[in-house]
């Protein structure tokens, strides 16, 4: 496991810098065929401008978690992203859940199962102040 977690973190990294860097400055080829029901959701996205914050935090997290910095926060961060992005597929555009979003959520398992004791705290049932 020594040497899966820093492969696994850095390719989760590069995964989110680059698909997020692509939400602000378009690099990548867009899809040919898109079911209406995503494209609807995708054009409310980019009309509304929601999706400068959605990009904005797959970057920074993923450049957290590519230079090892406050990983279990971005771990939080991409695992509310990856949960939006399973829910957008499954209900919208299931032909796509093959391949990036499963190796999205196995690379995220990687990283965060070694490291899963710092994620302890979030967990507890009531606070005493």
């Amino acid at each position: 496991m020594k040497t899966v977690y820093p492969i696994a973190r850095i390719l989760l990294g590069i995964q989110f810098g680059i698909l997020g860097l692509n939400g602000f400055i378009p690099f990548l080829p867009a899809p040919h065929s898109i079911p209406p029901a995503a494209l609807a959701f995708a054009s409310a996205m980019s009309v509304s401008h929601f999706t400068y914050f959605v990009f904005g935090a797959q970057v920074i997290a993923g450049l957290l978690v590519l230079f090892n910095r406050y990983v279990p926060l971005a771990l939080v961060v991409l695992g509310a992203v990856l949960a939006n992005i399973f829910a957008f597929h499954i209900t919208m555009w299931p032909a796509t859940i093959f391949p990036m979003p499963i190796i999205a959520l196995i690379l995220w398992f990687l990283v965060a199962w070694p490291i899963r004791s710092q994620f302890a705290p979030i967990f507890v049932r009531r606070i005493e102040v």
